[in-house]
């Protein structure tokens, strides 16, 4: 009988947690995980009620024409919930070990684990952040309204702009 080499505990934890944390990886990817992109302040054009200041008067006002105040881009930022740190770590400490002998493998093992930690933590943050622009428009009749949209606008302030069916259009 030949006796097979016995696997470290380590190594069987090392690698429990790989596939543990790469099964949560996976479902978060896939979606099946809920998620929280802290979107309470971004509202969609049809959510947001126009402020209306003093009305001009004494003169003709379209009352879908505007002139574009500001754009700005939006970033939302996911908060990361821990699972990319800890299984960088794992997998930068596994890695690391593999590298050196002595006192030089511990010092691989402890970089590789930092190393991992911190790149698997920006890898979950930047999965999940998203940026969008919110564009003001401040019509003739005095009211403003913000609009939300993923791609970059057109638009610069002081442009000339006619919304249409929630769609701003150049009132050129």
């Amino acid at each position: 009988m030949t006796k097979q080499p016995k696997i470290s505990p380590v190594l069987w934890m090392a690698c429990i947690a790989i596939v543990l944390f790469s099964t949560v990886g996976i479902a978060a990817f896939m979606g099946w995980l809920p998620m929280a992109y802290g979107e309470q302040n971004a509202k969609s054009a049809s959510e947001v009620a126009p402020h209306i200041d003093h009305p001009v008067e004494n003169k003709a006002v379209c009352a879908d024409c505007g002139v574009i105040v500001s754009t700005q881009l939006i970033n939302n930022v996911k908060k990361t919930s821990g699972v990319g740190m800890v299984g960088g770590a794992v997998v930068g400490g596994v890695l690391g070990n593999q590298i050196g002998g002595g006192r030089g493998k511990d010092l691989a093992t402890v970089a590789g684990a930092v190393g991992g930690a911190v790149a698997g933590n920006e890898i979950e943050k930047s999965s999940g952040s998203t940026q969008h622009y919110e564009i003001t428009v401040r019509f003739e009749n005095g009211s403003s309204r913000v609009f939300n949209q993923v791609n970059p606008p057109t638009w610069q302030s002081g442009d000339q702009v006619r919304v249409i069916d929630g769609v701003i259009r150049s009132n050129g």
